[in-house]
């Protein structure tokens, strides 16, 4: 046995073993090596055309390759086994150098194999562990024997290849052995980061792509300035960096906001390919427009802010208002709906019963009608609508003017947020006094601002629906009276990682069934 000490440095970094005991772990490397033992027979080495690996890869998969050493045993070609190789090396075809597969230091790793080879005429098995972004993702062990034409000099290499993901991971084990991708970005999947109080949110994204989350480092000085860094190498990844921008007791909007910022920016600096925020809630998403003289339009701002520091795509959550969202950003977004998660909570309350989707106020009408049409498909029936008038001035709300059918209906108050809770408290008295039989509040983010004690206090209120975009922190559970329900939204977040990165449609996300489409977290 070649012990790691004994042999040269730059097989050290390489590999973590290293022996000529021909004893493979793995089966299906005991049998290619026991084919070409028998080949051998008295020669120094069997020839390439001797070696038949076709019995073996019907037993055991695609194991094997071949490659011709080049002229002055400068490079080496492939021969056969490409397929076996992709995980390890890319998209290689025959004839190919080794020195030009997509990726370099893996092919470098080889070549030092058969370099050994060469060298000592003899069969050699090693192991490495294939790392990316800080995670181990797979164990790789690899056997390489001589082959000769004339029996006198090592003309060509038999290797063989088995890789086995770390752990139980699906899906590393989907992208690395069935969907190999020559680049270092597609091949190892997204890395996906969580900040300060959404990491749990985070946690249960990396759960449903079963990804764990990469490490980083958040520290706070004593003067109240910060620094947050990538503890693993992004260079070349494609990252996604999970903060939802709402306020709480320890961190303002703004506190969190610039966090991201600084760490996405850090990101760019460490090479990352490609950077994606995903903000669950964005913050200053209200004021997207002028309503009065010399108005602040702070959700362009908060898109130059993102632009600035490098961010390439944003993904959020019903945003207050898709189209100013849309617009603000110069870099790509993408918009989340909760319409399917709503829908298929609601479906088993509705039953046979009549419903309505009433929209607490014009502005959000386009909202609640995209609502509606998802769970009147659904439901396979007509849903009613309607809406109650709403003007909000110095802090003020008013507007009586209610449209809208819901006697004897279950109705549903659907909106972007809760913030203090008076605008549904509102509604939903309205609906009671028109007759509506059970009143069901519904929004994606539940800010529940000062404790939304208006929400609470309001006795119309049959049950108040929110996602978990927003952790229902500021509640509490003596005014809730087992009212408030939380729906987790982590599902669609990791679904939409899942195709940004790998190229499928957002929109198809956002038109399948989630009653049907659950996964449930690995």
């Amino acid at each position: 046995m070649t012990m790691l000490a004994e042999v040269p440095p730059p097989l050290k970094r390489l590999f973590e073993r290293l022996d000529f005991a021909l004893q493979p772990k793995r089966q299906a490397l005991t049998l290619l090596l026991s084919h070409w033992a028998n080949r051998r027979g008295s020669a120094i080495a069997p020839r390439p055309e001797d070696i038949d690996f076709a019995p073996i890869e019907e037993q055991e998969g695609p194991v094997a390759f071949t490659y011709r050493v080049g002229d002055k045993g400068r490079d080496y070609s492939l021969m056969s086994g490409g397929k076996a190789l992709e995980p390890l090396l890319g998209s290689c075809e025959p004839g190919s150098g080794l020195m030009d597969a997509p990726h370099p230091r893996n092919a470098v790793r080889l070549r030092r194999l058969f370099e050994t080879v060469r060298r000592t005429g003899e069969p050699v098995v090693a192991e490495f562990t294939l790392t990316e972004h800080g995670l181990d993702v797979a164990r790789v062990e690899i056997v390489a024997a001589p082959l000769s034409d004339q029996g006198s000099n090592v003309d060509a290499i038999l290797g063989g290849v088995a890789i086995r993901p770390v752990g139980e991971s699906r899906y590393l084990q989907r992208l690395h052995l069935e969907h190999p991708h020559p680049s270092r970005r597609e091949a190892f999947g997204p890395v996906v980061f969580a900040l300060g109080a959404s990491r749990a949110f985070g946690e249960r994204v990396g759960r449903y792509l079963d990804l764990p989350l990469a490490s980083l480092e958040e520290r706070d000085f004593e003067d109240g300035e910060h620094k947050t860094r990538p503890l693993v190498s992004v260079r070349g990844c494609d990252v996604y960096v999970i903060h939802s921008l709402h306020g709480d007791r320890m961190q303002s909007p703004n506190d969190k906001l610039c966090r991201l910022l600084f760490f996405i920016g850090a990101l760019k600096d460490a090479a990352a390919a490609h950077v994606t925020a995903v903000v669950p809630y964005l913050c200053y998403g209200r004021k997207d427009r002028q309503t009065k003289a010399r108005d602040p339009v702070t959700t362009r701002y908060v898109a130059e802010l993102f632009e600035a520091v490098g961010t390439d795509r944003v993904i959020t959550m019903e945003a207050h208002n898709v189209a100013a969202y849309q617009n603000a950003f110069r870099c790509d977004t993408e918009h989340l709906d909760a319409n399917g998660l709503f829908a298929s909570y609601f479906l088993p309350k509705i039953g046979g019963e009549l419903v309505a989707v009433i929209s607490p106020d014009l502005g959000g009408a386009k909202r609640a009608e995209a609502f509606r049409e998802r769970l009147e498909k659904m439901l396979g029936r007509p849903v009613s609508k309607g809406f109650i008038d709403k003007h909000r001035s110095m802090g003020q709300v008013t507007g009586e003017i209610f449209a809208g059918e819901v006697d004897g209906r279950i109705v549903i108050v659907i909106d972007d947020l809760i913030s203090t809770g008076t605008t549904m408290a509102r509604v939903a008295t309205a609906c009671r006094a028109h007759g509506a039989k059970r009143i069901y509040v519904a929004a994606t983010h539940g800010l529940f601002t000062g404790g939304a004690e208006a929400l609470w206090r309001e006795p119309a209120i049959d049950e108040v629906v929110v996602t978990d975009t927003i952790p229902p922190m500021q509640i509490d559970p003596a005014i809730v009276r087992n009212r408030l329900v939380v729906i987790d939204a982590a599902e669609i977040f990791a679904e939409a990682i899942e195709r940004c990165h790998d190229g499928g449609s957002i929109t198809e996300l956002l038109t399948i069934d989630t009653a049907e489409s659950h996964r449930g977290p690995h």
